[in-house]
Order: C-alpha cells, then structure tokens, then sequence
C-alpha cells in the first residue's frame, strides 16, 4: 500500500462571504443528544478530466472561496456552540468566526490510493485537519476542511464536523451547496432550513412509546459497563472492510426464505447476518440480552401519512431504532426470525414513538452519558458515494467515513457503496472487534458465506 505525507499549510479561518445575522440558534433536542457531541468525519475523492491542467492551489482557492459563499446561507455553522446555564444544552451562538480551512498537496495519483478505490484508503489522516479532541465540540470550529491536491490534478475533500449541526445528510447537502459555488452558481441549489424546533421536547415529556428495547434503560437496568467493547482500549482493536458483491449477496440470500427475501434489503440482510457472527465471537453468555441499533432516516418518509422533515432541513433527522433478543435466541433461530424484528420495530416508528424518543432524549441530556452494553451499532451511508457529484469539471469517484478521527464512533459498522475489481455495485461494511474476537468473527462469516 503507497505511503505518502500530506504537505500543509496553516489552519486558516473561512468567514461567510457577505455579513450575516448575529443572533443565536436553538439546536433539537434530537441535535443535542450525548451521543452526537463529536466530529463526524468524511473523505470524497474527486478525478479531474483527463488531459486538464490544474495549476498548484488551484483547486484549493475556488474551494474556499465557495466555502465562503455557501456560509451566507449556512450561516450557524461558522457559529460555535456554547453551553446554556442551568444544565447540559447546548446552543449556536452565531459570531460569524468561521470554518478551519486547511490546503494540501500530496505526491500521489489518484490510482495510486487503490483501484478500485475502497477502504482502507491508505494514509488517511493525510487527508484530515486536526480536529483536537473530537469529544470537544464547545467555542470550537463546527467544520474542519482540508483540500489536498494529488499529482494526477485530481483532490481529495475531507472534513470533520459536529454532529450536533448535521447529520451525514446535513453534511453531504452542505458540500453540495459549496460544489453550487464553485461551479458558478450565486445560490445554492437546495436552500437550507434551519427549523430545529420540529424535533423539541414537550413539556411535560411523555415516553410512553419509545421503542421497547430502550425502556431497561430507563431505570439503569442492563448499564453494567462490562462489555468487552466498551473495555477494550483501541491498541487492541482491529477494524476489517467486508465486500459484499451480487454474488456475495446471492449466497446470503439462499438463507432466507423466499417471500421474505425479496423485500429484505441489502442493509437488513448483511446486518442481521453480521449481528449473529459479531455475537457468537464475542463470547457473551446465552441468557444475556443483546441489542441491535441502526440509524432510521425520517427525510422523504410518510410517518402517519405526513412528512416528518421539509426539503432543505440539514439537522440531525434520525432516529435508532433498537431491537433486543437473548444470545441464545439470536444464534439458533432462524435469520429470518431476526429480520423480521427488524422490519417491525421499523413499522413501530410511528409519529408518537418519534415524539417520545425526542422526549427521551431531552431527559438523558440532564444524565451522565453511559454505555450501552451489548449493542451493535449500524449505520447505511451508502448514499455518500452513491450520489453523482461535481465541482468544477472534476467528479466524485469514491467517498465514505474513514477509520480516522472519533474512535468511539468507529464503533458503529458503517455501510459504503463502492465497485468491485470487476466494475459491479458492491457494498462495504466496517467492522471494530478487539483482534482475538475478531478471529473468531472471520471464522463465523466464512461459514455464511459458504455456497
């Protein structure tokens, strides 16, 4: 795998491009959760035209100078948080101080990083600015941007942002907006909507239907904080890419029967199946309960026949769903017993439940933050990569949430669409066991994978 050291220059300030409103901005309730109190961070690698010729800095120029123009709209987020007296909520405090900008070349092509381009990326926090603490997200930078410039005229855009201001969607609408600037345009395509209050708690909180995997948690039961995942420190992790092509996912599918399989999706299914072998190699005991929790975006999803989220929203629009089973229940039932819990606590997010776990979260807020033992966390970003985007003349060819950055959230298993060496759709999954376990796990998967 190439080795190579990004050359830097110093961390600069990117301010809007014309004066915005001073003023402060209230964040959700589902924005302000513990949980989502770090940066978040993404790389997208973009190719150039052949035969273009891109003068040093170029690139990195028109980029910040489109950062510029797309903070006048996206004005919070050259803001800081800060904390509210009286307790644990945060809020924007709109100073227009800016985005840290970095700019960077590296002596690669391209097709040096891996053809086809899929994770591992080698060298990757070549292609990151230092964020700091990632825990930190308080009177600091909401957006860390570096652009590196390859050899091939090519570049690479990565970034760390809170995610109490966006989600991954948030943050790939943002880009968009800055890919609107440097292409010409004097508006962004899609304009942003702030709107945070569409996720507020009520007063008084009701939590009569949050999901029922999260009500032992409410009285404290099942925090014991003796799971090895959360014990293990991170010298003694191991991360491994998986890659699921058609013919990968055609032996899956022969293990679930018929009429289920054709609505199971590619998500449901290697997860529900990537539960299983995660579980049995870890070792837990048969009568403890274990818990799955993907992410559920509500954008463009009829909740009770109504819209949840308006186009142009950039907050944090997800909720996690959660399903619990024992281990005993989990490594002898039938697949097809899993996926169907799944797709059932889907249906339960219903308008009262999203109520209630907004609710829910508001009160954890005014706790200490816990663990959640024995939980698999899994989360589809495939739409990071899938999505055609341009700046300038130059394309996205590959984009995805690197092992680098917040630890804690590696985690999560992240779900990436990439191409196979033969060209076909594929899909890439990460997964973070300690290195013993991890062993264990490759042996489980191989027998799944049998034909």
């Amino acid at each position: 795998m190439v080795t190579f050291t990004a050359r830097r220059s110093e961390p600069e300030l990117v301010r809007p491009a014309r004066p915005t409103p001073q003023e402060t901005k209230a964040l959700s309730d589902l924005d302000d959760q513990w949980s989502l109190r770090f940066y978040e961070s993404i790389v997208g690698f973009f190719r150039s035209l052949p035969g273009e010729s891109v003068r040093p800095g170029k690139v990195a120029k028109g980029i910040k100078a489109a950062v510029a123009g797309a903070l006048v709209y996206y004005y919070p987020m050259a803001g800081r948080l800060r904390k509210i007296p009286g307790g644990n909520k945060l809020e924007v405090d709109c100073t227009g101080e800016g985005v840290t900008f970095v700019e960077a070349a590296a002596d690669v092509r391209l097709e040096d990083l891996g053809q086809p381009l899929v994770p591992p990326y080698p060298c990757v926090e070549e292609f990151l600015a230092d964020a700091g603490d990632t825990r930190d997200v308080v009177g600091k930078p909401l957006l860390f941007l570096q652009v590196t410039q390859l050899k091939c005229g090519g570049f690479v855009i990565g970034l760390h942002m809170c995610h109490c201001i966006a989600d991954g969607f948030g943050i790939l609408q943002f880009i968009k907006s800055i890919a609107d600037f440097a292409c010409g345009e004097f508006i962004p395509t899609t304009l942003p909507v702030w709107k945070r209050d569409i996720f507020t708690a009520r007063m008084p909180p009701s939590i009569e239907h949050v999901y029922p995997a999260y009500k032992p948690f409410l009285h404290g039961l099942d925090c014991t904080e003796d799971d090895v995942m959360l014990s293990t420190p991170p010298e003694s992790m191991e991360v491994q890419y998986l890659f699921f092509g058609p013919k990968e996912m055609e032996i899956l599918r022969n293990h679930v029967p018929g009429h289920l399989s054709k609505y199971t999706t590619t998500f449901e299914l290697l997860t529900a199946v990537m539960w299983r072998c995660r579980t049995i190699a870890l070792g837990y005991e048969a009568g403890q309960k274990v818990r799955l929790m993907f992410t559920l975006n509500t954008r463009g999803r009829s909740i009770n026949g109504e819209s949840a989220v308006p186009r142009g929203y950039y907050g944090n629009a997800h909720f996690s769903p959660m399903v619990e089973v024992t281990v005993d229940e989990l490594a002898t039932k039938p697949l097809a017993h899993i996926l169907e819990l799944m797709r059932k606590v889907k249906l339960d997010t219903t308008k009262d439940c999203m109520k209630s776990m907004v609710d829910l979260m508001a009160l954890w807020r005014e706790r200490s933050p816990f663990g959640m033992d024995r939980t698999y966390e899994v989360s589809d970003t495939k739409w990071v990569g899938g999505n055609a985007l341009q700046f300038g003349k130059a394309e996205l060819v590959a984009a995805g949430t690197p092992h680098a950055g917040d630890f804690t959230s590696k985690l999560i298993s992240y779900h990436t669409k990439c191409k196979n060496k033969d060209g076909e759709d594929s899909t890439v999954v990460s997964i973070l066991l300690p290195k013993l376990v991890m062993e264990k796990f490759t042996k489980e998967m191989a027998i799944w994978m049998k034909k």
